[in-house]
């Protein structure tokens, strides 16, 4: 099993704690954060996590759902 880098967690906790910025400028969309910014984005997780896996060239990034409150489940 792969050990997850501190760096996962640190841009995690970053996505976190900027998650009221983040629903202003990504409402209803996928992140992928790396080094404490947003790399990729977009509707499709799989593609969000593709497009940063590509751009950064690493495959351990925290992704999230940024939630637009329009959303019914």
């Amino acid at each position: 099993m792969d050990k997850i880098p501190k760096r996962f967690w640190e841009d995690d906790k970053w996505a976190e704690e900027h998650y009221s910025e983040l629903r202003k400028k990504y409402p209803g969309e996928w992140i992928a954060v790396f080094n404490k910014k947003v790399v990729s984005c977009g509707k499709n997780l799989a593609k969000v996590k593709e497009n940063a896996i590509l751009k950064v060239g690493k495959h351990k990034i925290p992704t999230l759902f940024i939630e637009s409150g329009d959303h019914v489940y």
